[in-house]
């Protein structure tokens, strides 16, 4: 039962390594954006939390063809990027990631917006005061204040992207070696005769990643309420 395969291997290394990416690349723009909704009131503010949060509520199916109609090899921004600058998402491992990072991003900017929310204001008007750079203010007294919950946002990214199946199956389909995640492997394994076993294992390993990341997720968060309370 424990006896894993070379080939389950590669699908978990590969899991490890979309999800990471994912992960990685997700994070800046999830800072800014949770930023953005919890210190700003614009026209469409709404609108855009909506459109952040939309991939948790439409089928997955429904967002990797999305994904496949922009950025595929004749998609309305893939075709630019592969025919000018040689970058193909479609059917690669980097599409996975992409697929990844666009369905956890709602549970990446979550928990930042509400540790940025959560930050009195009176600290990072002080700093202003004092005659501090909006962008120094963000840096020295936000961001270091909010890490708890950056830190959570990351790690609940990490584990949905580590279990993603609808959207990256349909936007990078299931290639063993390129894009053949934990998920989709089982998938395969399941109608495969004599794949129970092997789908076990793989179905063992994702529970403990999802269940380390669900702990670590809690324990920053734990943190983050603590340290905003000055506990």
């Amino acid at each position: 039962m424990l006896d894993i395969s070379p080939a389950e291997w590669t699908a978990i290394l590969l899991s490890l390594r979309v999800a990471v990416i994912a992960t990685l690349v997700a994070t800046p723009f999830g800072i800014a954006l949770a930023w953005l909704l919890a210190r700003k009131d614009f026209w469409g503010k709404a609108v855009l939390d909506a459109v952040v949060h939309l991939p948790l509520v439409l089928p997955p199916v429904v967002t990797g063809y999305l994904l496949l109609l922009t950025f595929g090899r004749r998609g309305l921004v893939g075709a630019f990027l592969a025919d000018h600058l040689g970058i193909v998402f479609a059917f690669r491992w980097t599409g996975a990631a992409l697929a990844c990072g666009v369905m956890s991003f709602p549970l990446l900017v979550r928990p930042m917006r509400l540790s940025i929310e959560a930050i009195d204001r009176r600290l990072e008007q002080a700093a202003e005061t004092l005659g501090a750079a909006p962008f120094k203010v963000f840096f020295t007294v936000t961001l270091p204040l909010a890490l708890p919950g950056v830190l959570a946002g990351m790690v609940l990214g990490f584990a949905k992207a580590i279990g993603e199946f609808g959207a990256t199956i349909t936007f990078v389909s299931n290639i063993p070696g390129e894009t053949q995640t934990i998920s989709s492997a089982i998938y395969s394994l399941i109608q495969t005769p004599d794949g129970d076993t092997a789908a076990g294992r793989l179905v063992i390993i994702s529970v403990v990643i999802a269940l380390g990341a669900l702990i670590a997720a809690e324990w920053f968060a734990r943190r983050a309420t603590a340290r905003l309370h000055g506990n």
